[in-house]
């Protein structure tokens, strides 16, 4: 079983497919979209198929800097975010929720920086994508 929910390779997703997968965090998936394209244009969205272990994706990306990918699940949507080390000490002075701290201290750290994921179910998440956003993409 892939990572995403939408694992066809076939199939590149659309509006639909992400309605029927997401169900009501549709809307939050697309918040996020226009909230981040209002802030960081040009943004481009570009859906990615990783292989059979990870499905589709999308990566909202600004010029060349990916700023979050975003993988369906089911009923809920996972925002993975790469931080490099100044942005992982903003996130840590940040005012985030305890659960999103202890995401960032538990993941791993790489070349690029330290990856993680995060599930979005509700408005509050969506705001602290919002948050890393800002702070992983300020000068």
């Amino acid at each position: 079983m892939a990572l995403s929910a939408l694992d066809d390779k076939t199939n590149r997703p659309d509006d639909q497919a992400l309605k029927t997968v997401l169900g009501r965090t549709f809307a939050r998936w697309q918040d996020l979209q226009d909230h981040l394209a209002s802030l960081y244009e040009p943004l481009t969205a570009q859906w990615s198929f990783a292989g059979e272990k990870y499905g589709w994706s999308l990566r909202l990306i600004q010029k060349k800097r990916v700023i979050v990918y975003l993988i369906p699940q089911q009923g809920y949507f996972l925002a993975g975010l790469v931080l490099g080390d100044r942005a992982v000490k903003a996130a840590r002075a940040a005012a985030l929720p305890p659960a999103v701290l202890a995401a960032i201290n538990a993941a791993p750290r790489y070349g690029e920086g330290t990856g993680f994921r995060l599930e979005v179910r509700t408005k509050a998440d969506v705001g602290s994508i919002e948050k890393l956003a800002a702070i992983k993409m300020a000068p």
